[in-house]
């Protein structure tokens, strides 16, 4: 065997992070340690005048610039490769099936006219998806230029694409079962706030919310009332959330509690690629 040959054990793989402006490369195995490995990050430059209809070049040029360097040719052919993609990148959305619907083409038929009405965006450029056990009548949609380069790079690498999914999505398949009667669930990513909107233990609607710049504890108050309203339930008495280490001031909040799920230690040290990696665990 040729030295520096990366073989491939059992439980290991790939798990890239993909942020606007950078990508994180890490390492994972589940019965050896350590758990998590950092192999490298690069940046690029997100294509400000098209935005998420842009061609991704400069992503596909920097994630292959970066397996050049990390992953040796043929060295890691064959590595299973998960992709978890910051929420800004897609679009996610509820949709309320139609009453009786069983066929799948009524319920795609369904989220493209909520994803239209939502957005407005040509969905030809848009891939839909709701394959992953998210549990809840949730979907997701990646920009087809983008799941281009993440294909193509993969296979010029020889890995295995095992999955592309939104952070959110890792995040609720991991905590979902968590959440205590009458809690939402939140998610804290870079100057963002998704929300996931609970009611009688079923997600009404995903809502990602900017956070501003001097935000605090009334803030978070008058969203969540907000939003309660805007979905026709009452507020929450409980938020339970996750992702990037949460503000000093959550922790003074009077309206409601705020529980935060834990993370792995060394996490808030991570550029937002890095912990997008590491999002949901080892599956």
């Amino acid at each position: 065997m040729r030295s520096g040959f990366a073989k491939l054990r059992l439980g290991q793989a790939l798990r890239l992070g993909v942020a606007a402006g950078k990508v994180s490369l890490w390492r994972s195995s589940r019965w050896r340690a350590p758990a998590w490995t950092p192999l490298g990050e690069a940046a690029y430059v997100p294509d400000a005048a098209h935005g998420l209809h842009g061609d991704f070049a400069a992503l596909g040029q920097a994630l292959a610039q970066l397996l050049e360097r990390l992953l040796p040719a043929s060295q890691y052919a064959g590595w299973p490769l998960s992709v978890v993609l910051d929420d800004a990148l897609v679009r996610l959305w509820q949709v309320d099936l139609p009453q009786g619907a069983a066929r799948l083409v009524d319920i795609e038929a369904a989220a493209a006219l909520r994803f239209q009405s939502l957005y407005g965006d040509p969905p030809g450029l848009w891939h839909s998806s709701s394959t992953w056990d998210a549990r809840a009548p949730f979907f997701c949609a990646v920009p087809r230029a983008l799941l281009a380069q993440l294909t193509r790079v993969a296979a010029e690498r020889k890995l295995a694409l095992i999955f592309i999914t939104p952070q959110f999505a890792r995040h609720w398949n991991r905590w979902h079962g968590a959440l205590k009667p009458g809690a939402w669930f939140g998610q804290l990513q870079e100057n963002v706030l998704t929300l996931g909107v609970r009611h009688d233990g079923r997600l009404l609607a995903v809502r990602a919310l900017p956070v501003p710049p001097g935000a605090g504890h009334d803030w978070l108050a008058q969203t969540l009332a907000r939003e309660a309203l805007l979905q026709g339930v009452p507020a929450p008495a409980l938020l339970q959330l996750c992702g990037a280490p949460p503000p000093a001031w959550l922790a003074q909040a009077k309206e409601f509690d705020c529980q935060v799920f834990s993370t792995p230690d060394g996490e808030g040290a991570l550029s937002p690629a890095g912990r997008l990696a590491r999002s949901g665990g080892l599956t």
